[in-house]
């Protein structure tokens, strides 16, 4: 019989290890199928609570941050795009030509619609939701900062676009969206992806495909 494991997925959409992490993660439960199966809920982490509207450009933003050239910021990049192939996913550009640039932006929105989405449609649409947004930033290049854009892209999702926009305007799921956030700093949670398994058992950073299925095993050896 299947076992069915929770895993709380603390992360951020403008986070390309989080997508890297969700690749290695899927591979190990296709490898676990008919053996452990997962509920997966996805909590709010902002890598950068202060960005303004206007964005930052990518490049230039990792640069200044973690003090790299330019063309150290692009090497890192490279990396992560080579770790992302291997985990079965894109960062990649995929839209229309000529390619838009490459922003980082603000995205307490983007996480309000997705505790909305969670509690209002369960797991399974909220990640529906949550993989739309990777793609619409990472392969769209879209301005997910802005409100009618994750508007479309949670219709997009099959999610309805007038409750969705309530849920951008409520001040209640800003304070949901900041009670994720104390508690990932509770569990001393200090990057991501962050995964919690049947509510306890943590695993740090993107894995490998293969250290996922030996860590969901161990955990399903315990709970079990």
């Amino acid at each position: 019989m299947t076992q069915i494991l929770t895993i709380d997925i603390w992360s951020d959409v403008m986070c390309p290890w989080c997508l890297v992490g969700w690749g290695g993660l899927r591979q190990a439960l296709d490898t676990l199928e008919g053996e452990i199966d997962a509920e997966i809920r996805w909590h709010a982490f902002e890598l950068n609570p202060d960005m303004p509207p206007q964005g930052e450009e990518r490049t230039a933003h990792i640069a200044r941050k973690y003090g790299r050239t330019p063309d150290e910021a692009r090497g890192v990049q490279d990396h992560m795009r080579q770790a992302a192939r291997n985990a079965g996913v894109s960062l990649d550009y995929e839209g229309d030509e000529p390619a838009p640039p490459a922003m980082m932006w603000n995205t307490l929105a983007a996480h309000k619609l997705l505790t909305w989405a969670l509690e209002t449609s369960g797991a399974e649409a909220q990640t529906r939701l949550k993989l739309a947004l990777f793609a619409a930033h990472f392969n769209q290049r879209r301005a997910i900062g802005e409100h009618e854009v994750l508007l479309d892209i949670a219709e997009g999702a099959g999610l309805a676009r007038v409750e969705a926009q309530a849920a951008l305007e409520s001040a209640g799921y800003t304070h949901k969206v900041r009670a994720e956030e104390r508690a990932a700093f509770e569990m001393n949670i200090t990057g991501v992806p962050a995964m919690i398994v049947a509510e306890k058992f943590m695993i740090p950073g993107a894995q490998p495909a293969e250290a996922y299925v030996d860590a969901l095993r161990r955990v399903a050896e315990k709970v079990g």
